[in-house]
């Protein structure tokens, strides 16, 4: 497996593994404030997964989409969905070598040219950003024995050098 396909897997599984922890919760627990992030567990987790679809779609030449429906199966279904296509859409950019080929994303105002390498960056980054505060607020609302979420613990728990 190359060093892309690790990053990406590892994304998805541990944003999943999260969500799936999220299960535990109430939906008053899902919407508590809590100061960080986006302020509760169900906006953060949209923002993350909306970033994904966005910047997914854009970068492949798309419109950024709907954002979609918020219930912890409506952020698994969009998660998966997401994960797949920017999956998919890096892989097509690492195909043509276009790394460091620059484009300009259409939501963007004014308009900033970007690299395809440095948006791909910033998606998976922003992503552990994101769940890095949801681990918190998961923790804050009572949850134990979370998952760290690093790259080294998804590669064991889920064969990911396989």
């Amino acid at each position: 497996m190359d060093l892309l396909d690790r990053l990406l897997r590892h994304d998805a599984w541990t944003t999943r593994l999260l969500l799936e922890r999220a299960r535990e919760l109430t939906d008053a627990e899902l919407d508590r404030d809590i100061d960080i992030g986006h302020r509760t567990v169900r906006r953060t987790f949209d923002h993350l997964i909306w970033n994904m679809q966005a910047w997914g779609n854009e970068m492949a030449g798309l419109p950024m989409g709907d954002r979609g429906g918020d219930s912890v199966d409506e952020l698994t279904a969009r998660l998966d969905g997401a994960a797949a296509h920017l999956a998919a859409t890096a892989r097509a950019i690492a195909a043509r070598g276009a790394w460091d080929e620059t484009w300009v994303p259409p939501h963007d105002g004014p308009p900033v040219a970007r690299t395809y390498g440095g948006t791909l960056a910033h998606v998976l980054t922003h992503s552990m950003h994101h769940r890095a505060q949801i681990l918190y607020m998961l923790r804050v609302l009572g949850l134990r024995d979370l998952p760290e979420g690093d790259v080294l613990s998804w590669e064991a728990a889920a064969g990911g050098a396989r």
